[in-house]
């Protein structure tokens, strides 16, 4: 069939609309219409070439929508029904089986392998091969062959324009506090980052019922817009020692839990020298291949500080999407304050708007 789609071509190069052909989904795979689509970062730093991806693609991989077919196999979902797309996981290996699919055994050709298993690529243009199954799921096309390890079942009353983010940035913020992290009622915790993914961090932080919440940034706009959410305190790290700042808000003892959320080599160590003693810190920002950061370990080894590397906030998603939805229908998690949405056609102005920082979450609807 005919499914009209945003392909990434060259590093820095905007994504071009084009019009392409999709075939049937395959055994254990869904076919869903996309009502919509978060922009995430990573889509850009894949379009950029930090990760490997064969090009031309079809990228995206916060997608939301309604399930058209059902390839062989398939029993977790109906057609008709409404779905918020996950990465694609195995659901076999040990990882999987434990309850931790963000770190699955399979993920890198799943997930970033650009083709089926067999080689195949669920789209073509020309009769020429295009990628296809980004996070197993390349939303940025009008109609997508899924695997159903993606597939999370959302209830009908929700729009689908606000819940795509759920698939990855919201539940990867959310997740690192809730999953990895688990503030107690009544802790401090510094998040470095005021992205999409730190926004989602400090509404979880809230929902947690931490009462010291302290956000890192440089932007003073989105340290002001953090306050509407439910910081009671931030700092803008351009202007002063963060360290020394966030010590001196905790009466010199350091906050119990942190997360890094930016990926950058100098925001890291800021992160774990701002942990109180036995604190627990947690890195979820993606950075290039081959990025290091310098730490003192001499005089961490006596800190007793855990560190926690964290891959889309250690979460079972068809568990953890619906708690989060759940926790919205309550008022207590209101992440639809972090999303603009696009018309589809305006797909390159939403990325130009979040590389600036002017939005924080963009989300192109169909």
């Amino acid at each position: 069939m005919k499914v009209t789609a945003a392909i990434a071509t060259a590093p820095k190069v905007p994504l071009s609309i084009t019009e392409l052909e999709l075939d049937e989904p395959r055994a254990g795979e869904v076919q869903v219409r996309m009502v919509a689509s978060g922009v995430c970062h990573t889509d850009a730093i894949v379009r950029d070439a930090w990760y490997p991806f064969p090009m031309p693609a079809v990228l995206g991989h916060e997608g939301s929508g309604i399930v058209t077919k059902l390839g062989d196999g398939v029993t977790s979902v109906e057609v008709g029904d409404h779905v918020v797309l996950a990465p694609a996981h195995c659901g076999a290996c040990a990882q999987c089986i434990t309850g931790h699919p963000s770190y699955c055994l399979n993920a890198w050709p799943m997930n970033f392998g650009g083709r089926r298993a067999d080689g195949s690529s669920a789209f073509t243009r020309d009769g020429e091969q295009v990628g296809s199954h980004f996070f197993g799921q390349s939303s940025f096309a009008s109609s997508s062959n899924v695997f159903e390890s993606n597939i999370v079942k959302v209830p009908t009353g929700i729009p689908l324009e606000i819940l795509g983010p759920l698939g990855c940035g919201i539940q990867t913020g959310a997740g690192s506090v809730l999953n990895v992290l688990r503030p107690h009622a009544g802790a401090t915790i510094a998040i470095f980052g005021t992205g999409a993914v730190g926004c989602a961090a400090l509404l979880a932080a809230v929902a947690a019922g931490a009462t010291t919440i302290i956000m890192v940034d440089i932007i003073d706009a989105r340290l002001e817009f953090a306050k509407t959410l439910g910081a009671t305190h931030v700092v803008n790290s351009k202007e002063v020692d963060a360290v020394a700042t966030i010590r001196e808000i905790t009466g010199g003892i350091g906050v119990e839990f942190a997360l890094d959320t930016t990926g950058n080599k100098f925001v890291f160590p800021q992160m774990l020298g701002a942990l109180a003693i036995r604190g627990h810190g947690g890195l979820v920002g993606a950075a290039a291949l081959g990025t290091e950061a310098s730490i003192d370990i001499g005089s961490l080894l006596t800190t007793g500080i855990t560190i926690s590397m964290i891959s889309e906030g250690d979460s079972t998603p068809q568990v953890f999407i619906p708690r989060l939805i759940a926790l919205y229908e309550q008022g207590k998690f209101p992440f639809d304050t972090l999303i603009k949405q696009y018309a589809f056609a305006d797909i390159a102005q939403a990325f130009e708007d979040s590389e600036a920082g002017i939005t924080l979450k963009p989300v192109v609807v169909y």
